[in-house]
């Protein structure tokens, strides 16, 4: 199936289950759904494979286990992929009522890959070249996540340092935002994914190199054959 744009119908299912997010409106929207969100999500992927790899569709439900909001679905369509060599750093998109949003990097870090990446930020060479990646990024309209982050400096380190709201992160990633406009429901969409998964090329390949995937501990494996 060749991606030639959103369905133009998007806009109101999101907003519908926005106002009704109930089972019986997912049941009556549930074509429309497969038609002209998630359909076109699957095509899109499928065209960006080749060069940005396999990327796997989020589930529309929530998980409401721990959340006192018990709406089962959720309100965007979402998909990320690791990249062709499966890195540390992501590729996300998302489409919803408000359009559509990239984003990429490591949005949380476990404990380990946050000590490497706080001693790699700190550090003046490989610090300085996350900030030569992150500055004209953030220049040109990319904003960070909602990263959880410390109130002060990390400990030991001078709350006056250059990097200081960088060390303070406790995940690394940046996202952009576009409204609906007409190009979401034509070919130019893949485009403009494309274009911005390639603008975050530099951030994941920092983080591939500095961070890392996590490490279990050895108190982490063993709390993993209790279970």
């Amino acid at each position: 199936m060749t991606f030639t744009g959103f369905g133009e119908d998007l806009p109101l299912f999101f907003e519908g289950l926005e106002a009704d997010n109930s089972k019986s409106y997912w049941a009556d929207h549930r074509g429309l759904y497969e038609e002209q969100v998630r359909g076109p999500m699957l095509a899109l992927l499928a065209g960006l494979e080749p060069e940005f790899g396999e990327a796997k569709v989020f589930r529309p439900y929530r998980d409401v286990r721990f959340s006192a909001d018990k709406s089962p679905y959720k309100t965007h369509t979402g998909a990320h992929t690791h990249g062709r060599r499966g890195g540390t750093g992501s590729l996300y998109v998302q489409v919803s009522a408000d359009g559509l949003m990239v984003a990429g990097g490591c949005w949380t870090m476990e404990r380990d890959q946050l000590a490497r990446y706080r001693a790699a930020a700190l550090d003046d060479g490989t610090g300085r070249a996350l900030s030569r990646v992150v500055s004209p990024l953030r220049e040109d309209g990319w904003a960070p996540g909602a990263h959880e982050s410390l109130k002060r400096a990390p400990r030991g380190v001078d709350p006056e340092h250059p990097r200081v709201e960088l060390l303070r992160l406790k995940g690394m990633g940046l996202f952009r935002e576009h409204d609906v406009e007409p190009w979401l429901f034509t070919a130019e969409a893949r485009d403009v994914v494309a274009d911005a998964w390639r603008s975050l090329a530099p951030l994941n390949r920092w983080l591939d190199r500095h961070v890392g995937p996590h490490v279990p501990e050895a108190t982490d494996r063993d709390e993993a054959r209790r279970r």
